[in-house]
């Protein structure tokens, strides 16, 4: 029971991580109807400028300069690259992506060369004792700060003037344009966010109580396990990201332990395919995949 207990709380914390991720991918989708492949390589640069500099600003600066950084290479892939083309289509916009995330992915590795750095966060291999069962602290803050940033982002959407803009732009472009809403800024401040939310995710993703490694390509890896989240849940549907990052954490956390740390990697993936048997939209999605 007490090992149930430990992987619930652990796979909580893990779900929050990777809420925060695939409410990036989804914030982006509503905006622009564009699938982000390089969502993985934003959380990247997060992290690559908290590891170079946490030496000389100590991890608060340097986490707020990663976050930061991450939200403004977002805003920058989406003005210089994105905003551009816009004759193109989502599905010609996505297969960008994709290539951005190969140029960004392969130059910080370039940078990295052969180290593998952690980010010096303070809540790394701390483990707590509570009768009887063995809780990680970066889960923990993980869950803590995943519920305050969502419930701050489901404010935000549904009370703030952005909200009510990328509800409508959502909803319907061409109504909302008539209506004196610039879609330029709407989208913009979308990727703006989903980079904010990545470089968040990326300080916990990044320790080895949660993956085990430094900054290397098993973090974009685990970073783009949000995608299937935002499948679980809905490509087009803000809480189904929630609801399936906590799908996605809690299958991760139990398939290690009571199946193998081999099928715990695949068991996402299996379990997005009997979700898109059942439910073509994901879960609370109203927009099938094969339709995006």
């Amino acid at each position: 029971m007490n090992t149930f207990v430990q992987l619930l709380v652990n796979g909580l914390g893990k779900g929050a991580v990777y809420a925060l991720l695939a409410l990036g991918f989804v914030v982006i989708f509503k905006a622009t109807e564009v699938i982000n492949f390089a969502h993985g390589s934003l959380a990247l640069i997060g992290g690559y400028l908290i590891a170079v500099t946490v030496d000389t600003l100590g991890f608060p600066l340097a986490a707020l300069l990663g976050v930061v950084g991450a939200g403004l290479a977002a805003l920058l892939i989406e003005r210089l690259l994105l905003s551009r083309s816009r004759f193109a289509t989502p599905d010609s916009l996505a297969l960008l992506t994709i290539g951005i995330d190969v140029v960004v992915v392969e130059d910080i590795f370039r940078r990295l060369g052969t180290t593998v750095p952690y980010l010096g966060a303070p809540w790394d291999a701390r483990p707590i004792q509570l009768g009887g069962v063995t809780l990680f602290s970066t889960q923990l803050v993980a869950l803590v700060v995943g519920l305050v940033l969502i419930t701050a982002f489901f404010l935000a959407f549904r009370f703030t003037n952005w909200g009510i803009a990328m509800r409508a732009q959502a909803e319907n472009r061409e109504a909302a344009a008539l209506m004196g809403i610039r879609s330029s800024r709407v989208t913009a401040t979308a990727w703006l966010v989903a980079g904010v939310l990545a470089g968040v995710a990326v300080m916990f993703i990044v320790t080895q109580d949660f993956s085990g490694t430094g900054l290397s390509r098993t973090t974009h890896a685990i970073a783009f396990a949000a995608f299937p989240a935002a499948i679980i849940g809905g490509l087009d549907s803000t809480a189904g990201a929630v609801v399936g990052g906590v799908v996605v954490g809690l299958t991760q956390a139990l398939t290690e332990v009571y199946v193998s740390i081999p099928f715990a990697k695949v068991a996402v993936f299996l379990v997005m395919l009997i979700v898109l048997v059942v439910r073509p939209a994901g879960l609370f999605g109203t927009r099938e995949l094969s339709r995006v």
